[in-house]
């Protein structure tokens, strides 16, 4: 028998949406392949929001998934911990859960530079300047402003640099991105809420 498994996202804006949605996708369909089960994994459902209506948007995607992606939901729990419909309790292995649901919550860290972790990617988009990029995958992580950087890359066709996002997230080397450290702290703790869940 198969078992769903369907992702939520906390989404802070397009580069969210269009580049972490889908990788999410992607990276947890890679890690159930050592799961003893079939597991189908869902499309991320995403919710974008302000820092500052993180409960909520946790709250609404709690009720559908089963494992929740967030940036920074820390702070907007802490902030929110006194109104006590929505809090989050830690365990030893770093992984939360948003407590009414039990649904575990796994952040993200500083996701911005991870679409600059594999030139070859952007080689394949005729036009993309790869000069600014760094020369290994962990070097996304000391790149000062990864905005600008991802501007000068894009290809130039007049389209904002968001326009590529999809497109990187399907492609994206997903071994590079393990070699940066950040992506492989979070591989390493969506495992253990999959683990948790009883999906490995």
């Amino acid at each position: 028998m198969n078992r769903p498994l369907v992702p939520g996202l906390v989404a802070e804006g397009e580069a969210d949406e269009g580049f972490l949605g889908v990788l999410i996708s992607r990276q947890l369909r890679e890690l159930v392949r050592a799961s003893p089960y079939v597991v189908d994994v869902g499309a991320t459902r995403t919710v974008t929001c302000d820092r500052d209506q993180i409960v909520t948007a946790l709250e609404e995607l709690a009720a559908d998934c089963h494992l929740i992606f967030a940036r920074d939901h820390g702070r907007a729990h802490t902030r929110e911990h006194g109104r006590g419909h929505a809090r989050e309790r830690g365990r030893a292995d770093g992984v939360r859960y948003h407590s009414h649901y039990l649904v575990p919550v796994v952040g993200l860290g500083d996701t911005e530079a991870w679409p600059l972790a594999d030139p070859a990617v952007w080689a394949g988009l005729a036009g993309s300047d790869l000069t600014g990029l760094p020369a290994e995958p962990g070097g996304v992580e000391r790149v000062a402003y990864p905005r600008e950087v991802l501007a000068a890359t894009a290809p130039r066709r007049g389209r904002p640099v968001g326009d590529y996002f999809e497109y990187i997230a399907r492609n994206i080397d997903l071994a590079a991105l393990a070699q940066v450290p950040g992506y492989a702290d979070w591989v390493a703790e969506t495992r253990t809420a999959l683990k948790g869940l009883g999906y490995l």
